[in-house]
């Protein structure tokens, strides 16, 4: 029965080389072995407040630049009345895919019934229905979607527009380790669940279970589990600053280690996602290992720090702009082999690269596609700049 709450898990290492198991929290499970979830808890008698309790009365657009100039500006909020402002802005997702069914958990992004999710809540769904905080339940449509940030619009057409209450997204920038935050959504399908936790930190790589490398990532150990996903993480002062999407167990429940993607990739992606359903990813097109010691050590590296390139694919920026790949195979210490003599990535745009994280962090927050940059490499022992211009990462979707 556990085993067939977890949707998608891949294994990955973690801190102090652990292996565990990310596990993309949405609910799935078949209608022969658990009952339909409760349609949700009674409406609230609040007003829907902005950051720091003053009420809503201003028309919202699309776009949350009016509400940004909330949040921090306005007042602390304490968990009760940031789960008051926020309650009725989460909505339940129910999928069907094939024989199974599946919850999770969206937002309410803007007056037109624009709805933030995971793509993996709705990859290969054939219906997609919106639960609200009352219980009233609408067909849904899916907008657009990008499988690399695992960040997908959904739609609600012909809903009152007083159900429609978005919530500002935050600055994610200015999260700091140790700052106290919120998780609501529908664990279990236990519609409306609040949990609080702090950031236990910034930046994270996160491994899908498709196999792409997500940037920039939060960890917090607010409680997520089966069903959190897509619904939001949550700042003291109501804003937006993550979208809860993943955990690390051993078991398919909570452990302590939860994933966001934050706030900023959502700003930046969704807008597009809603006008052109989908998101052209900046790419450069190479694989390889970060720098540790011994591989330094076997490079004659002063630092062990940087990216060494040792595959670059065909017709890529990084091969039109003539980064060179690895041309001779090594073994180290614990057996694995490796090919040695490609590049060496140590900046980019003269900012210090200590690991492939910092190449894809970067790319996201500020380059797009088209874009030139200028990677700083060590080739057979000479620093020297290489410029290339950015293509469009191939979409899995579409690829063949």
């Amino acid at each position: 029965m556990r085993a067939s709450l977890i949707a998608i898990i891949v294994v990955v290492g973690v801190v102090a080389s652990l292996l565990a198991y990310y596990n993309y929290n949405i609910n799935l499970f078949n209608p022969s072995q658990v009952s339909s979830p409760q349609p949700g808890v009674q409406e609230g008698n609040h007003v829907n407040a902005q950051p720091g309790g003053v009420p809503n009365t201003a028309e919202q657009t699309g776009m949350q630049s009016s509400q940004e100039e909330q949040g921090r500006e306005g007042r602390r909020l304490t968990l009760t009345e940031l789960f008051k402002y926020a309650e009725q802005s989460v909505v339940q997702i129910s999928v069907q895919k094939g024989s199974a069914r599946g919850i999770g958990s969206g937002f309410i992004y803007d007056l037109q019934g624009h709805v933030v999710t995971n793509y993996h809540v709705v990859e290969n769904a054939s219906r997609v229905n919106v639960t609200f905080l009352d219980g009233t339940e609408y067909r849904a449509r899916v907008v657009g979607v990008d499988p690399y940030t695992d960040i997908a619009v959904i739609k609600v057409d012909d809903v009152s527009r007083d159900k429609l209450r978005p919530l500002p997204l935050g600055d994610s920038s200015k999260l700091e380790v140790g700052e106290q935050v919120a998780a609501i959504g529908n664990p279990f399908g236990l519609s409306g669940s609040m949990t609080s936790g702090i950031v236990s930190q910034l930046g994270r790589m996160l491994e899908t279970a498709n196999g792409f490398n997500i940037p920039d990532v939060i960890q917090t150990d607010a409680a997520i589990n089966p069903g959190n996903s897509g619904g939001p993480l949550l700042n003291m002062y109501g804003e937006v600053v993550g979208v809860n999407t993943a955990i690390a167990s051993r078991t398919g429940e909570f452990a302590g280690i939860g994933f966001a993607i934050p706030s900023n990739t959502v700003k930046r992606i969704v807008p597009v996602l809603i006008e052109e359903g989908k998101y052209r990813h900046p790419w450069l097109g190479v694989s390889g290992r970060d720098v540790n010691a011994e591989i330094a050590e076997i490079l004659g590296l002063k630092e062990a720090r940087g990216f060494l390139v040792i595959d670059v694919v065909a017709n890529s920026a990084a091969e039109k702009a003539g980064i060179k790949g690895g041309s001779r195979t090594v073994t180290l210490s614990d057996g694995s082999m490796i090919k040695v003599g490609g590049d060496v990535i140590i900046a980019i745009d003269g900012n210090p690269v200590r690991k492939i994280n910092d190449i894809l962090v970067y790319l996201q927050r500020a380059k797009s596609v088209g874009d030139q940059i200028t990677l700083t490499v060590v080739r057979d022992g000479n620093v020297m700049d290489v410029r290339a211009t950015l293509l469009e990462r191939p979409n899995p979707l579409e690829s063949p």
